[in-house]
């Protein structure tokens, strides 16, 4: 463990145990009733994943100085906001503590058992202390309804244990590139398939997020606001909080409905610094991106993650007619060809051949190959959930546009469907063709295979696309 970070853990321990408060009377019985999630595991288990996955934090990313004005202004509004917990969700384990990382991307994350990270770029985003709050109070929710472990009871039946998201949990709830800085253990990163919240935990955390500000003394409202502020501010590439905290739906009317049940306390927990402290940060010199700081420790390490220092190139080998078995870590194998490479972001896995895999405005793309991934879905039939996945395929890649219905088809023996897309790509200005295998996990998550190559090297890669299809085993 990294010296100058060790006694900061262990004194945060301490510092943030929840401690009851006297409240004012707030009209809980209006209030919605929330169920926490089914769990397998103790609050013992939140606890250790979290903290020693907080350890690789504070050695992985730069954190602001401990007692400086920032981290002890963030500490103050985060421990009156973990003393608002409802007393049903309190659990006598978890330490709540708060750090502020010094990235520029707007973000935050929490960790089981109660660390949580606020990203520099989120207090400058915010236009309020409570619109600050309400980000804190909704991670603060997702660590109290023990929404990470809770999604790993989810996917038992995948065979995969609390013991395998230990490493990759970082990548998992920071969203986007952060993942990438972070990612360790599973190739597949399934510490994001299991702890990228699904729309129904993340309804959960809005509510009990509003419930937590009106306990506070902060206006549940704020909660809705950081939303759009976190839309309006989070740039071409979107906002990176909301990569791994996906919109549920009727967002901000679902919080607006629950602010209207609830009576906010009448004592002044503001802390009323936040004009001072966004001061403050303005002054310091520019925070780097999460890409940056993975940059530099890649720099340092001498090694690469992702393929993001890679150029796009005008003409890309053919695949090998020789294939290579690829397994994810218990959760499937595949043949691939031998030239092919394979990156893992927070929840797929790509393969591409060399040439055909870079960054394009800031984003990570290829131009030929296949990526295989799991997809968080609110529906438990094959085509509902296919539908969904396909539509946010066609969110992130505008330029594509569905040629036909499905097909019907198999994968490993399991009912799937086959649907293709096609468009101009503004990487190559080519036209391209997509196709989108999904077939249903039996756990209730939907698994995407999905081919790309330009339209006229298609004829080039159906061997590889059809092996990889052929050969899918899901374990």
């Amino acid at each position: 463990m990294n010296p100058v970070h060790e006694p900061i853990i262990r004194r945060r321990a301490t510092q943030f145990v929840v401690v009851v408060l006297l409240m004012s009377t707030i009209a809980l019985s209006q209030a919605t009733k929330i169920t926490a999630p089914k769990n397998r595991y103790s609050p013992a288990d939140d606890v250790k994943l979290g903290r020693e996955a907080a350890t690789q934090v504070a050695r992985e990313l730069p954190l602001l100085p401990e007692n400086s004005d920032v981290d002890s202004y963030v500490e103050q509004v985060g421990a009156n906001l973990a003393a608002s917990i409802p007393q049903e969700f309190r659990h006598t384990e978890f330490q709540y503590d708060f750090s502020v990382v010094n990235a520029s991307d707007i973000n935050a994350f929490a960790l089981p058992g109660g660390p949580m990270f606020v990203n520099r770029g989120m207090i400058v985003a915010a236009h309020s202390e409570g619109e600050m709050a309400g980000v804190i109070a909704h991670e603060i929710s997702h660590v109290a309804l023990r929404h990470g472990t809770a999604q790993a009871t989810k996917s038992q039946s995948a065979g995969i244990q609390l013991g395998a998201i230990g490493g990759a949990i970082l990548g998992a709830i920071i969203g986007g590139n952060a993942g990438d800085v972070l990612a360790q253990g599973t190739q597949l990163g399934l510490g994001a398939y299991l702890l990228k919240y699904s729309r129904e935990y993340e309804t959960q955390a809005d509510v009990l997020g509003a419930q937590i500000l009106a306990r506070a003394g902060y206006d549940p409202m704020d909660l809705a606001r950081m939303f759009q502020t976190i839309e309006q501010q989070g740039g071409s590439r979107g906002p990176e909080w909301l990569s791994s905290h996906p919109n549920p739906g009727n967002r901000y009317e679902r919080i607006s409905q629950e602010a209207q049940r609830l009576t906010i306390a009448r004592r002044n927990t503001s802390v009323g610094d936040f004009a001072r402290i966004q001061s403050t940060l303005n002054r310091m010199s520019p925070a780097p991106t999460m890409e940056e700081i993975g940059r530099s420790r890649d720099a340092e390490s001498g090694s690469a993650r992702s393929p993001d220092d890679s150029r796009i190139q005008t003409k890309v080998e053919r695949p090998a007619t020789r294939y290579r078995v690829y397994e994810a870590n218990g959760l499937f194998r595949v043949s691939v060809p031998v030239n092919w490479r394979e990156f893992s972001d927070q929840s797929s896995v790509t393969f591409a051949p060399n040439g055909a895999y870079g960054t394009y405005e800031g984003q990570s793309v290829f131009t030929h190959g296949a990526t295989i991934g799991v997809f968080n879905t609110n529906s438990d039939r094959l085509q509902p959930a296919s539908d969904e996945y396909i539509s946010e395929l066609l969110r992130g890649n505008s330029y594509l546009r569905a040629d036909r219905g499905y097909q019907r088809t198999t994968l490993n023996g399991r009912q799937a469907l086959l649907r293709k897309l096609s468009g101009t790509s503004n990487v190559t200005g080519r036209r391209e063709v997509v196709q989108v295998y999904t077939t249903m996990l039996n756990y209730g998550e939907l698994l995407h295979m999905v081919q790309v190559v330009p339209e006229d090297e298609y004829q080039q890669y159906t061997r590889a696309y059809s092996e990889m299809a052929r050969s899918l085993i899901i374990m």
